[in-house]
């Protein structure tokens, strides 16, 4: 097997991450702070900022919930900073970090209790030289966006009176075209576009973001990232787990709405865009959306959708998704999708995209396979001797999680008197290159909100495009129940129609 080397030391390395710009004085308000996003993600993904000297002198971090967990709350960051990854409790900066994190109790509706938090912010501000400062946010169920909003600038906070104010805005953006319109409306009618940062943590990865390098960075990939070269396309988010407790949410989302809308759109839209003016918001938000309005509408017969039953998981015996707790015994909310698109323009036209995301499949894997056409003339198909038989053809697959890296997969000649082959990858591994991280990829998010760098962010326009392509979907989904569910078991692949769908066209998943 072929391997990488990097031609960077972890110095230079270090010495790249520092010269990053350091953000302006300022106050991270986390609304729904009490819930278990801010506990794992949001305060681990500050800290680590903090050990890496990103964070501005002059900061805090103020937590925003119905519960009244008053002094308590910063003891249960401590200790969801210490569990969250590659911090020892010894580390000098975590105390003073932690001296930093405050608290204020309120319903999201409260008129008085917003009256109070703006107090308390004017005295974070006085206490810690933060200058009016404000990144908000959200990280409540959705049906409370609106009314944070709205509350906020009822209270004239979300206009920046010293400094800036900024917001960001979990998703689920929305659960269908007109509520993300219905959304974006509220949100615009409060702040400018240019203060809005609707998340989607999977853009925060580094082997996401990487795809934009490997693509334009490197002379040899853009020649052949055509019709001309490329056979087709595989993008895959699969799970090995279930609904983790979630069964009210996930009953209300699904495949589609939950991974399939955003995360899958988002790297369909990072593999297929034209190359940026330069990587600049606005340059990479115009050509992503060129993308999404170039496929075309996905037919009732190019879409596959699944649900999972009890099964084997690592020997385990697991119950199916109608027996997870709180989920309807009758359910017919998919846990696995799968589309088949075209995206109709002169770099992508006649090459097919094969969308899939689920729940309960055969292993955790996030990955992007671009396979590409075979040569026109097979001179070593018919050679008896060979020990791999019929050549394979050229892949390219980029793996986003959890064995994050990029294999090239090619023909080489096997050793010895005839001339046979077998496929080889040429392996790129992010741990064996750059070690291990402890991020979990807001770090990257949380700072570029933090310098009002929107690249990474989802644009109103782009929220709706994407929406408008599954839409559709949904409604015709709603209008044809499915009548075979569960239809795979949990620990398989999917249901047997995802692999009849994608062999009409002489394809396979490819299952790594």
């Amino acid at each position: 097997m072929a391997t990488t080397e990097v031609l960077i030391s972890p110095e230079q390395l270090r010495a790249s991450q520092r010269a990053e710009r350091i953000p302006d004085p300022c106050v991270v308000v986390i609304f729904g702070a009490s819930g278990d996003l801010t506990k794992r993600k949001l305060l681990p993904a500050l800290f680590h900022l903090e050990q890496s000297g990103l964070l501005p002198e002059k900061f805090a971090v103020v937590g925003v919930a119905r519960r009244p967990l008053g002094d308590s709350f910063a003891a249960d960051m401590r200790d969801g900073i210490l569990n969250g990854g590659g911090v020892e409790a010894g580390d000098p900066k975590l105390e003073a970090f932690v001296r930093k994190i405050s608290y204020h109790a309120m319903n999201f509706d409260d008129h008085d209790g917003y009256i109070a938090l703006k107090k308390m912010l004017d005295s974070v501000d006085q206490q810690y030289g933060t200058n009016g400062g404000r990144l908000y946010y959200l990280a409540t169920a959705p049906d409370y966006f609106a009314e944070i909003i709205h509350q906020l600038g009822e209270h004239g906070m979300a206009k920046p009176e010293k400094n800036w104010v900024r917001v960001i805005v979990e998703k689920p953006f929305g659960h269908d075209l007109q509520s993300a319109r219905a959304l974006n409306d509220d949100v615009n009618q409060v702040f400018e576009e240019e203060q809005i940062f609707r998340i989607d943590h999977y853009l925060g990865k580094e082997t996401v973001q990487n795809i934009l390098v490997f693509r334009f960075a490197n002379g040899i990939f853009e020649p052949v990232w055509n019709r001309n070269y490329i056979d087709h396309v595989q993008i895959t988010a699969a799970e090995d787990i279930g609904i983790e407790g979630r069964g009210p949410f996930y009953e209300g989302a699904g495949a589609l709405r939950d991974v399939m809308q955003n995360h899958v759109m988002e790297l369909l839209s990072f593999v297929a865009m034209e190359p940026p003016s330069s990587f600049e918001a606005n340059s990479i938000r115009t050509e992503k959306l060129k993308v999404w309005r170039a496929v075309e509408p996905i037919p009732l017969e190019d879409t596959v959708r699944g649900q999972y039953g009890p099964g084997v998981m690592g020997g385990v015996a697991v119950k199916g998704y109608r027996e997870e707790d709180r989920v309807n015994p009758n359910s017919l909310t998919e846990t696995y999708a799968a589309l088949r698109l075209r995206i109709e323009n002169w770099r992508w036209a006649g090459v097919p995209f094969y969308l899939r995301a689920g729940k309960r499949l055969g292993k955790r894997s996030t990955e992007i396979t671009v396979q590409f056409k075979q040569p026109p003339m097979h001179l070593f198909t018919n050679d008896k001797n060979s020990p791999c038989g019929v050549i394979e053809p050229n892949i390219i697959s980029m793996r986003i999680q959890p064995d994050e890296g990029i294999a090239l997969r090619f023909a080489a000649k096997v050793p010895g008197p005839s001339m046979s082959s077998c496929p080889v990858n040429m392996n790129f591994n992010y741990k064996d290159a750059f070690g291990v991280s402890s991020a979990n990829g807001y770090e990257r998010l949380l700072l570029d909100a933090m310098l009002g760098d929107a690249t990474l962010f989802a644009h109103r326009d782009g929220v709706e495009a994407t929406w408008s392509l599954m839409t559709p979907i949904l409604q015709a989904w709603a209008s044809h129940p499915p009548r075979d569910f569960p239809n795979y078991a949990a620990g398989s692949w999917g249901p047997a129609s995802s692999d009849v769908f994608l062999s009409r066209d002489g394809h396979f998943w490819r299952n790594s």
